[in-house]
């Protein structure tokens, strides 16, 4: 004989009351009095037969039953409320908001973003720039993120979309050597351009390629790559470049890579969203399409043909 499930408004105040850490900022939320939450919770864990909070002296925590018991109620709430938008909504459309970052944004997405309107044309998009990859991701401002780094943050799942080479780029008028050079020596007589909170900077990349006595300390900062680009566009000095990013770039002839010398990255661009948050219909056709898009581009890398 199957369990009798438990109603539903216990399972909104149990959801709530976990989320918040708070049977007081529960009933805020669920506009209930606390004693009604509190009422509710002891009923479902009568009915359970097991604790879900530990009550203490300051608040409440969860116990492992409860911890267990999270994931499944929170995504089960959240797809109600997505079914129930969408069934009974009266045609309002779900905007997805993506937080990406902007060289991401400007030389990866945009390019490609032509496909998915012909694919999905009904789906709307909502951008926001990401500048600082350590920052916290927030569910109530995006769906989703892109952003860079290793990987693996807490609370997140992450999909890895890029996987690049490392190497110096300037523009055509800076550098007027014809062929390729094994020789770093050229770039002591020319501005770095350095990107703030990118770990395989020109320190990394000099000491991996044997250039680790070339002084690094000098040179212009910036906190965004797109914007050392295109200052590296202009002539003004190298900046490091990441294939899948400067692939347009020098196809057009704004950028070259006289050297021959690159690494490959462990950081990378990676698509992230929470990981206790259902991802509406919308969100998940997007990020099936991002993931097709970037194993596309690693095939093309791996054929040594570039992307288009």
């Amino acid at each position: 004989m199957k369990k009798r499930l438990p109603p539903l408004n216990w399972l909104r105040s149990f959801e709530s009351s976990a989320r918040l850490q708070s049977f007081t900022r529960a009933a805020v939320e669920l506009n209930l009095t606390q004693a009604a939450i509190s009422q509710q919770i002891k009923a479902l864990e009568s009915q359970l037969g097991t604790q879900l909070f530990k009550r203490l002296p300051r608040g409440i925590a969860l116990t492992d039953a409860g911890l267990a018991y999270l994931p499944a109620i929170h995504e089960a709430i959240e797809r109600l409320a997505v079914a129930t938008d969408e069934i009974f909504g009266q045609g309002r459309p779900k905007l997805i908001t993506v937080r990406v970052n902007l060289v991401f944004l400007t030389t990866w997405l945009a390019p490609r973003l032509s496909r998915f309107r012909t694919l999905y044309p009904n789906i709307g998009l909502r951008f926001t720039s990401n500048i600082w990859a350590g920052e916290g991701y927030k569910k109530e401002e995006a769906d989703m993120e892109i952003r860079y780094g290793q990987g693996g943050w807490e609370g997140m799942k992450s999909e890895r979309l890029t996987w690049d080479e490392l190497f110096p780029v300037c523009s055509p008028s800076l550098f007027t050597r014809t062929s390729p050079t094994d020789s770093l020596e050229a770039l002591a007589e020319h501005t770095l351009l350095h990107v703030i909170g990118y770990e395989e900077g020109w320190g990394y990349w000099l000491n991996k390629t044997g250039g680790s006595h070339l002084d690094t300390s000098q040179g212009l900062q910036f906190d965004t790559l797109i914007a050392a680009l295109e200052v590296a566009s202009q002539g003004i000095g190298f900046a490091l470049g990441r294939s899948s990013l400067v692939e347009g770039m020098i196809a057009s002839g704004k950028l070259i890579a006289p050297f021959e010398q690159r690494i490959a990255t462990s950081e990378a661009f990676h698509l992230a969203y929470s990981d206790q948050q259902y991802l509406h219909p919308h969100a998940e056709a997007f990020r099936a399409w991002l993931l097709q898009e970037a194993e596309v581009q690693c095939h093309d890398y791996s054929d040594g043909i570039p992307q288009k």
